[in-house]
């Protein structure tokens, strides 16, 4: 009796554990992946969650606390106590000026990057944008893990395909298997033209990354330049259709060829720029011009963008003052407005703007997402295709 007692008992301790994983794995099911783009004001840094729960963040923005403490409220907003996967895209200040105060406020599991710096000891013509940031980011990646990626990697996300499709100066050119238009030829080749770019090579060796869940897909290439593009999307493009596409370099027009561009033909952009860095004209007009795109949304009002081709409003999360607005917009043109490569992007002595707001993603597996304006609570939902 006592045994067949303990057998019933083994039973249903065993039934009650499997229905608990089928619970937590139906939840984790519905969880949208949610993707929270913060203001480093003309920086990058973006934060993944998973449905599994696990976490991605994309670069650490500009040096100091300015942008760390954004991006922990982020974090603290999100839930989550650890980041799983911290991709460096490339090692310019405005990317990865921010990790040395970050470690110190959350843990970090593995680092990702694309290997050694063409800046500095690797090329000695060119400075390290973040002094003494190799020795610092050797000893703190020791004492956690490190990932050297390459095109064709896959993170061990769970629920995510989470691919990288540029590194070190590589490109992906075998076609993403189950990728919706992908090795098909790029009609947009023919309108792109090389450019003879002058800017850091560093901005050439950006991880870039395909995400995939479900139906739902995203893009992500930090600062490739203009030329890399096109050996990624040129003359086929592996890569096929995204529904977003986080607008490359800021928005600059060092990149976002329509050859990039057009290839993806994404259904929403976002931008991570800044009020005089990226939102250049001829950029917001390929991207205008992608068939399938909806809405472009901007983490700043730009002045370089103008009145003619920001977003509208309720799609941009920080606006300057009204006052300062207008005095900027009434003022005589100023030479050489737009442009820059490097970290600060508000114009020389002008204070960090309070509170700085967010935009946020959530996606579902079916390809259905929406994207949330946390300035105004604008929110647009996006069908699945």
């Amino acid at each position: 009796m006592r045994r067949l007692t303990c057998v019933m008992l083994v039973v249903l301790a065993g039934s009650l554990a499997a229905r608990e994983t089928v619970r937590a794995q139906a939840g984790a099911a519905t969880r949208p992946l949610e993707i929270y783009v913060i203001d480093p004001e003309g920086g990058k840094a973006v934060l993944w969650v998973a449905p599994s729960g696990q976490t991605v963040l994309i670069d650490t923005g500009n040096p100091g606390t300015r942008d760390v403490d954004r991006l922990m409220e982020a974090i603290s907003a999100a839930g989550v106590t650890r980041i799983d996967y911290l991709i460096s895209t490339h090692y310019h200040v405005d990317h990865v000026g921010g990790l040395q105060e970050l470690v110190k406020r959350i843990p970090v599991g593995t680092f990702v990057d694309h290997g050694p710096t063409v800046e500095g000891p690797v090329v000695p013509t060119l400075r390290e944008q973040v002094p003494g940031f190799q020795a610092a980011y050797a000893e703190i990646y020791g004492r956690a893990k490190h990932l050297v990626v390459k095109p064709g990697d896959i993170l061990p996300i769970a629920g995510l395909n989470w691919r990288i499709v540029t590194s070190t100066g590589n490109v992906l050119k075998t076609p993403i298997a189950g990728a919706p238009g992908a090795g098909r030829p790029n009609a947009a080749c023919a309108q792109t033209q090389p450019k003879d770019i002058v800017t850091d090579p560093e901005n050439g060796q950006s991880v870039g990354s395909v995400v995939t869940l479900g139906r739902f897909r995203a893009a992500d290439f930090g600062d490739l330049l203009w030329n890399k593009e096109i050996d990624l999307m040129c003359p086929n493009n592996p890569l096929g259709t995204v529904d977003l596409f986080m607008v490359t370099h800021h928005g600059l027009n060092a990149s976002n060829s329509p050859a990039m561009v057009h290839g993806l033909r994404p259904r929403a952009a976002v931008m991570q720029n800044g009020t005089n860095k990226g939102a250049a004209v001829d950029v917001m007009q390929v991207l205008r011009a992608s068939p399938g795109l909806e809405d472009i949304w901007q983490i700043h009002w730009s002045y370089t963008a103008g009145i003619e081709h920001n977003a509208p409003g309720v799609f941009v999360a920080n606006l300057e003052d009204p006052v300062t607005l207008a005095e900027r917009l009434t003022a005589p043109p100023r030479a050489g407005g737009g442009g820059g490569g490097g970290g600060g992007a508000r114009g020389a002595g002008a204070p960090p703007h309070v509170p700085a707001y967010w935009i946020k993603i959530s996606a579902q597996p079916s390809g259905t997402f929406s994207i949330s304006n946390s300035r105004n609570g604008f929110s647009k939902t996006y069908n699945a295709r």
